[in-house]
């Protein structure tokens, strides 16, 4: 083995940013790789050195297997961390790195080969006695081919991309009628994502729980466990929250598990971090499901109960040491509940439309027991080229309760604004009953929260509402004190009787209309007159305690409590532990025209690239049609006809870049 003391990580984001603090604690010098999007992002400035590798799209940067071994020879890099996506499980990227004599942290390129590929490392799996799915996953590819194979399976079944992961490529089918699409759906996605179309098909072990084993080995013939994690709250295939240990596994189940991924991980000789996940069954039966052969994004919560440190022993493994720990000595370290959540820049509320925009407010709190992994930077810019996970937020306590509970506190206390995100409804699945019970399945989220009941629990109520008006009133306050050199007494004075004051906060589709009266000394009184509760109209009382920076400090019907806000233009955005929202003061905005598309105009939702274009000018639509396919943070959005009418324009083409709210289809409704 060739010895290195420099390391770059091919690699952005939180997961960058991890790995270089992994690699400064062991003394190894680093050197990140950035796109233009990156250039002034968190692992940039965290890194030694920071080399440049091209443009935003990641076919032009992070993807390009050239750009990154220049950037390893130019900056003298004798070893390369591929972190986990991109290129992490690309055995033609390991052997690059290996074949330009440098040393690639992770497997050997045969073993990434070997379970790079779902359906090949299911015939291996079957082989080495390592319980599987039931399924098809041969070379038959044909779209009516694989529909007939889901139906001798037996539906339900799970339509999966062969390749890649991150819930990429995967559909869950029901019925026989929607096989087709599903295929075609989930072909193009994992086309687009791995550069693979290939499919196989999986019973769909239904209410089961997804466990995952961490696995390690070293070029000495060791390979050991690290225990179990749990990773059944899933959000369409992409895990929300992890936890160690499951609260379903017990010791002898677990050991079973674990010897299981070990047979699995010495079936194809493999060295470095890995991780093998199975499907536990309610009866307790497990099912190999794949074998990520890189780091995991839920590695932080296995760290946390047995006290090590994963890029550490990556470090080691990759220089030639043995590893640091025996199977029975890593058993005995086991202590306490761990558990993450995933930070993303997405709108729960908007079907978890993933958000893009700049970072007016970032804070989150540190303490015993709590981590956080992360990439945001206050005033940065949120890009649409990346996955919409901005970071992870993790607690250990004794107990699973313990963990939890501060977690939940955690989250809290943590703002990410000037783009909506998935914090509250991270605290509301940890706040509930069945997760805080023996724990859910992978059908929880599906089952349990459907549009309707996310959209009213993130709604903020009058208390927030009233909160947020005090806040644009007492702003406004003082910037005008401060634009006029005013003295702070005169904040709320008045030559005569106190009167309302009448503003109007939108908030998405939702507009509020509230009467605000300062009292004096920062304390208010807000009536709304417009709410969503009718029932409760009844007054609210904010005394604003002290403002620092962008933190509150107040007293609303009797308590003390702490928010945290910022003002961007007419816009406040307002975080209290348990509800974020974006308020406009449209009091003296134009009426609202109406219904978004009705108007048969296609605007793009989100920034991001046409992948491609099914309607040209001139054609007869109906409504709900597809138009258009969009695809932004790793995700395809299909974009459909609003109304019935006639394609009058079509502005972009395949390929195109696109902004947000950028007209690219325009249709002349039918008339009625």
């Amino acid at each position: 083995m060739s010895r290195f003391d420099t390391v770059l990580i091919a690699n952005r984001g939180e997961i960058a940013a991890r790995i270089i603090r992994g690699c400064r604690a062991q003394g190894y010098k680093t050197v990140a790789v950035y796109s233009d999007a990156d250039a002034h992002a968190l692992h940039v400035r965290e890194a030694d050195t920071a080399v440049r590798i091209g443009a935003g799209p990641v076919g032009e940067s992070y993807l390009s297997i050239e750009k990154l071994l220049e950037a390893a020879k130019a900056s003298g890099a004798g070893a390369i961390h591929p972190g986990y996506g991109f290129l992490s499980e690309r055995h033609d990227f390991a052997q690059a790195v290996q074949d330009a004599g440098l040393v690639f942290i992770g497997p050997d390129p045969a073993a990434i080969k070997a379970m790079g590929n779902k359906s090949a490392s299911k015939e291996l799996m079957i082989a080495a006695k390592v319980p599987c799915v039931p399924g098809y996953q041969g070379d038959g590819q044909e779209d009516d081919f694989l529909a007939a194979e889901a139906v001798k399976v037996g539906l339900p079944v799970m339509v999966k991309a062969a390749s890649g992961g991150g819930g990429r490529g995967m559909r869950l089918v029901h019925e026989a009628a929607e096989l087709k699409a599903a295929i075609q759906s989930a072909r193009s996605e994992a086309t687009n994502a791995f550069g693979d179309g290939q499919l196989l098909i999986e019973k769909a072990v239904l209410n089961a729980r997804h466990v995952e084993i961490q696995v390690f080995g070293d070029r000495h013939g060791t390979v050991v466990y690290l225990g179990e994690r749990d990773c059944s709250v899933q959000r369409r295939n992409q895990k929300v929250i992890e936890e160690a240990p499951s609260p379903a596994v017990s010791d002898e189940l677990r050991a079973r598990m674990g010897e299981a991924a070990v047979a699995a991980a010495k079936a194809v000789n493999y060295v470095g971090a890995g991780t093998v996940e199975f499907m536990l069954a309610a009866d307790g039966a497990f099912y190999f499901l794949e074998m990520n052969t890189r780091l995991q994004v839920e590695h932080p919560v296995t760290e946390m109960i047995y006290g090590v440190d994963l890029v550490s022993w990556q470090l080691m493994v990759a220089n030639g040491d043995p590893l640091p720990l025996t199977q029975a000595e890593i058993d005995v370290r086991r202590h306490g509940h761990a558990i993450e959540v995933r930070l993303c820049a997405e709108d729960p509320a908007a079907g978890f439309l993933p958000q893009t925009g700049r970072v007016l407010r970032w804070h989150t709190p540190t303490g015993d027991g709590l981590r956080a992994d992360h990439c945001v930077i206050e005033d940065g810019v949120i890009s649409p080229f990346y996955d919409s996970l901005q970071g992870k937020l993790m607690a250990w306590g004794e107990t699973r309760l313990q963990a939890i509970q501060k977690l939940i506190a955690m989250l809290g206390d943590t703002a990410l604004l000037g783009v909506a995100s998935n914090r509250d409804f991270l605290i509301e699945l940890l706040s509930q009953p069945e997760f805080q019970g023996p724990g859910v399945t992978t059908s929880f989220i599906a089952e349990q929260y459907p549009a309707e009941r996310i959209q009213a629990a993130l709604a903020p109520d009058d208390a927030h509402q009233a909160l947020a008006a005090a806040l644009l009133v007492e702003t406004d306050a003082q910037a005008l004190r401060a634009a006029n050199d005013l003295d702070d007494s005169l904040l709320g004075w008045h030559s005569a009787n106190t009167s309302a004051l009448t503003i109007k906060l939108a908030r998405g589709e939702h507009t509020a209309v509230l009467e605000v009266e300062c009292l004096g000394d920062r304390e208010y009184r807000t009536d709304i007159i417009t709410t969503a509760d009718e029932q409760d109209m009844a007054a609210r009382g904010v005394r604003l305690l002290s403002i620092d920076g962008s933190r509150v400090s107040y007293i609303a019907e009797g308590r003390r409590l702490q928010a945290h806000f910022a003002r961007h233009g007419s816009q406040l955005w307002l975080a209290t532990p348990v509800c974020t929202a974006c308020y406009e003061d449209v009091t003296y905005a134009a009426e609202q025209g109406a219904e978004a598309g009705s108007d048969g105009r296609i605007l793009a939702p989100i920034d991001g690239k046409v992948m491609s274009v099914s309607v040209v000018s001139g054609q007869v639509v109906a409504k709900g049609e597809l138009l258009l396919v969009l695809e932004a943070m790793k995700m395809e959005f299909r974009l459909q006809a609003p109304v019935a009418g006639t394609v009058e324009l079509v502005n972009v083409g395949e390929g195109a870049q696109v902004g947000l709210r950028q007209l690219m289809v325009q249709i002349t409704p039918a008339a009625e």
